[in-house]
């Protein structure tokens, strides 16, 4: 097995697009021929359009595009953008007289980062599938959907930090996997590997850790609304391997498992955390091998996404910390 680009997995087109003022951004997984689709929504509070596309329940149906986004519910009207796009193009189910493309959408929550009223819009999607063009624009850090990416929000935006977008993908044989990550939880980051805490929520004053999940713990008082504390850990698993809606949507639901070793605590109420999964269909594997390997690429991407980010907005990026 080696690593590789997440931009060597043929078969998709990645844009990004950002409002660096407003903070927040747009990043576009196209499929020109389109893929195979799954989802697997772990937290309690997802903004999302168009899941019942990938939903194993309906008619299989070949996804042109996915789009991560800021902005919140806000954001959503985003993958018009994106639909206007591939339609000038021709892609899409054809009905006859034009295409209709078929695009899934989840949106983070960053509405306080910087200007809450500057969303995700057409535009600025309809820009990053410009930018997706001739090998695209992605990279790593505060750029398309991890631009006003933060963690660590249990006690507020006073004790967070700043984290973006991170990918990694591997190779084994023919067989290509990987994933990208817009990182904004409430809790904590750790490294998978060390188990050592590389993010999160701060002490009062910014010298040392605090524990988001001990914060949490402390105490068993009903809590109405934690949606102000503004989170959603969201992904894209990419492969070229051969797998059915049903397996993909298996594959995204083990790659959680990527988020459960790194960010503490998960999946809450207050999370919208989601990973979709696209298969291009070119190499057979074996569903469990590829399920196991999204776990791990998950798990390397929020790292990325945490050691990429610049700090912003007030907010300190762990390449920036002195403790």
């Amino acid at each position: 097995m080696k690593e590789i680009s997440i931009k060597d997995i043929q078969g998709f087109a990645i844009g990004q697009a950002e409002n660096r003022e407003g903070g927040t951004g747009i990043t576009v997984v196209l499929s020109k021929e389109g893929a195979a689709g799954g989802l697997d929504v772990r937290g309690g509070g997802p903004a999302s359009r168009e899941c019942t596309l990938v939903d194993p329940l309906t008619a299989p149906k070949p996804i042109n595009g996915v789009v991560l986004a800021g902005g919140s519910a806000f954001g959503l009207d985003a993958a018009g953008g994106v639909m206007l796009y591939l339609e000038e193009r021709g892609i899409g189910y054809d009905v006859g007289f034009t295409h209709v493309p078929l695009v899934c959408q989840a949106d983070l929550f960053d509405l306080n980062i910087a200007d809450p009223f500057t969303r995700p819009d057409a535009a600025m999607a309809y820009e990053a599938c410009v930018a997706s063009e001739n090998g695209g624009n992605y990279q790593d850090g505060c750029y398309g959907a991890g631009t006003g990416a933060s963690v660590g929000k249990y006690n507020g935006m006073e004790c967070a930090m700043k984290t973006g977008i991170g990918s990694y993908a591997v190779q084994i044989g023919d067989f290509r996997l990987g994933a990208i990550v817009a990182v904004n939880a409430i809790g904590d980051i750790y490294d998978p590997r060390s188990g050592r805490k590389i993010a999160g929520m701060l002490q009062k004053g910014g010298k040392s850790f605090d524990s988001a999940e001990e914060w949490l713990i402390s105490r068993i008082d009903v809590v109405d609304n934690r949606f102000t504390e503004k989170n959603t850990t969201l992904s894209v698993i990419l492969t070229n391997g051969k797998f059915s809606n049903p397996q993909l949507c298996k594959m995204a639901g083990m790659a959680h498992d990527g988020y459960a070793r790194c960010i503490r605590p998960v999946h809450t109420s207050a999370d919208g955390d989601s990973i979709y999964a696209l298969a291009t269909g070119q190499v057979d594997a074996d569903l469990d091998v590829a399920g196991t390997l999204a776990a791990r690429v998950v798990a390397e991407a929020i790292v990325r996404a945490v050691t990429s980010a610049e700090s912003m907005y007030g907010i300190p990026a762990a390449r920036d910390l002195t403790f």
